[in-house]
């Protein structure tokens, strides 16, 4: 008998992850996006898993919860994490892509799957069978009122913040310099160091500079993960420097000290032609942006490629509305994946559309939908992005602590040594009780 022909509408990280689990368990799907159709606010091209802010998917090791969960994903056969570790680039300790090439492999991941139909069209209602809704923060207005209809609930807004990139060759090395903090990784950053009174006019000039101003019918709450740098400076002078600019584990090769502030620079494409300026969201205006950031020692002749902008994200209020299975509280045939669920950042939102899938082609087999252990990097997340009673619920990230107390005493890298070792032999039991053992070797260990 053939299954049931599931639906998943956006084809971003989310999207295209369900996609391939269902795929893989011989369901048909019907991936909708409605690029190049209608464009979004941040989206350039209508390759499916466009990365539209950072090209990082942040830290790769075990020591970190981002870490941790990368490798549960690729454990459970993740699409996202082997394109993405196909097309890395330099990034220390993190795992960065090639943005192009990583979109690229995805597309034509997807294309080559025996039933799958790739749909470019817009979806304005919400089909009756089962469905994947993963169209991330930028939802369009049709289908957002569609899902809001659905939920009886209204959403919530924030801001995401892209951070500008610039060419190689007009960064100044005679200024800057290529490290990694406390010399891990190799020379994979560029970074441009300000002294105090360097720092002090910049800051002044960033909280000065003409903004974007924002819209009247929209609220403005921002992620804490990824705020605009106006936003930090506004908080008080020194916060910048405890924050994106801070100079830890880096030593200016000119001076032999620590300078009063740095500006972090990372590859953003494989031949190292582009840097993105790490952690530099912001809503100024373009040309402020350029006589600003021209300020930074090292970037006086700066050519930008991309300037910094803002877009509205949107996301639902899971607590009240979503189970840990990604389900819809009374309508269990329509899941949701992405950071439409209250996730924040790539690898987050790539998880919850493993979980989909897998639990969309369960359910059509006659099966009980599944939620990983708590004690996993995406069981905790989820667990606390679903948990009941939450007045004032946001986005959040994986991290540690979400995670349920360990039984010893263990601290720093112990403690979180022993999350991950715990988490990855609970995932292995639980993969094997419910018929998911062998997905999939794994890349890393806990030794």
């Amino acid at each position: 008998m053939t299954p049931e022909r599931v639906t998943v509408i956006g084809g971003g990280l989310a999207g295209c992850e369900a996609a391939w689990q269902l795929a893989r368990d011989g369901v048909p799907v019907d991936l909708c996006e409605m690029r190049p159709v209608r464009g979004t606010e941040a989206h350039k091209t209508d390759q499916l898993a466009e990365l539209v802010c950072s090209n990082s998917f942040r830290n790769a090791t075990l020591e970190t919860a981002v870490g941790l969960l990368k490798e549960e994903m690729r454990r459970l056969g993740s699409l996202v994490m082997q394109v993405a570790d196909a097309n890395q680039v330099p990034a220390g300790a993190c795992l960065a892509v090639d943005r192009d090439r990583f979109a690229s492999g995805m597309t034509e991941a997807i294309a080559s799957l025996p039933g799958v139909r790739l749909v470019r069209e817009e979806v304005t209602e919400l089909p009756a069978g089962p469905t994947i809704l993963a169209t991330g923060p930028l939802t369009a207005p049709a289908l957002s009122s569609a899902l809001q209809q659905v939920l009886g609930r209204t959403h919530l807004y924030f801001y995401d913040a892209i951070a500008p990139i610039v060419t190689a060759e007009s960064i100044d090395l005679s200024i800057a310099w290529k490290a990694s903090r406390y010399g891990k990784g190799g020379e994979d950053y560029i970074n441009c160091p300000l002294d105090r009174a360097e720092y002090t006019a910049f800051v002044d000039a960033v909280v000065a500079a003409d903004k974007v101003p924002t819209r009247d019918f929209e609220r403005c709450i921002y992620f804490e993960g990824c705020m605009p740098i106006e936003e930090m400076a506004r908080r008080g002078p020194a916060t910048l420097a405890f924050g994106p600019m801070r100079p830890v584990g880096l030593t200016d090769p000119r001076t032999g000290q620590r300078p009063h502030a740095c500006v972090q620079l990372r590859q953003d494409d494989a031949e190292g032609r582009l840097y993105n300026m790490v952690g530099f969201q912001t809503k100024m205006t373009y040309p402020e942006q350029r006589r600003v950031f021209r300020m930074i020692p090292g970037l006086a002749r700066a050519e930008f490629v991309r300037l910094g902008s803002l877009h509205r994200n949107t996301f639902i209020n899971a607590p009240a509305v979503l189970l840990p299975s990604l389900q819809v509280i009374g309508r269990k045939r329509l899941l949701l994946a992405g950071q439409l669920v209250g996730v924040e950042g790539y690898v987050e939102s790539a998880a919850t559309g493993l979980l989909a899938g897998l639990n969309v082609a369960r359910l059509l087999r006659g099966e009980a939908a599944l939620t990983p252990p708590r004690t996993t990097a995406l069981g905790s997340l989820l667990a606390y992005v679903t948990q009941r009673g939450k007045k004032a619920f946001q986005p959040m990230n994986a991290n540690y602590g979400l995670f349920p107390p360990l039984a010893g005493s263990q601290r720093g890298r112990d403690k979180k040594q022993a999350y991950a070792e715990r988490a990855l032999a609970d995932l292995a039991r639980w993969c094997e009780r419910v018929g998911l053992g062998g997905r999939a070797p794994a890349r890393q260990s806990v030794a």
